[in-house]
């Protein structure tokens, strides 16, 4: 037998084709997210930052009752929804005290920018779950394949490498496929997790930012 992909793919055993299947799986499930968190990132980004420019050149003439009810259209990224979040808890909360005031805006601010950062890590568990886990999958499969390797030598009488370097290849190609899974998810997962941690940040400035404004639009209201 020639070690092939082919090859080996012809005489491995039931348990280690199931062992490829998984991981195949386990590799496009992981592909499949990765691709549509880029494409939502991608698009929040672009929406926050058109957001951002619209809502800067309300905010600079100090204007909060003017910023709470203007349009800015229904596509406003997640940066949109946290500062919105800010407008409508400020938008309601003006008839009392201006400290019981700041704190619900702070407090609606957290609340939606919990939400976003949430929304924005979903998926990434399946990232690390692949990532994980493939190379134990991929083990598995080694482990069965070598033991059944070491089972044929013991029917055939015969102790050779040659008996069974075979039935070892192709339990070290689970192990290899496992790690093909692997890798590309924990890198994609580090890359995803990173952008989310950065969008992050964002949020947090821009929503002490937008406290901050509020905090003197009250001041110079009272």
């Amino acid at each position: 037998m020639q070690f092939t992909i082919t090859d080996l793919w012809h005489h491995m055993g039931m348990f280690a084709r199931l062992i490829v299947f998984v991981l195949g799986l386990m590799s496009v499930a992981s592909l499949v997210v990765a691709a549509e968190r880029v494409i939502v990132f991608s698009k929040s980004r672009g929406d926050s930052k058109t957001f951002a420019q619209k809502m800067a050149a309300i905010l600079a003439k100090g204007d909060l009752q003017a910023a709470s009810t203007a349009n800015v259209g229904k596509k406003v990224g997640h940066l949109g929804r946290v500062i919105g979040a800010g407008l409508a808890a400020y938008r309601i909360s003006t008839v009392g005290p201006k400290e019981a005031t700041v704190e619900s805006v702070a407090r609606a601010l957290e609340r939606q920018a919990q939400r976003e950062v949430q929304s924005l890590k979903r998926g990434l568990n399946l990232l690390a779950t692949v990532g994980s886990t493939a190379p134990f999958v991929g083990l598995l499969g080694t482990v069965m394949g070598i033991v059944n390797a070491f089972q044929q030598m013991a029917i055939s009488g015969s102790g050779g490498l040659g008996t069974v370097s075979a039935g070892i290849a192709e339990a070290l190609v689970t192990t290899a496929f496992g790690l093909l899974v692997a890798i590309p998810a924990v890198m994609l997962y580090n890359f995803l997790q990173g952008w989310v941690d950065a969008r992050a940040v964002d949020i947090s400035e821009s929503s002490n930012e937008f406290l901050d404004v509020v905090a003197k639009q009250l001041g110079a209201s009272h």
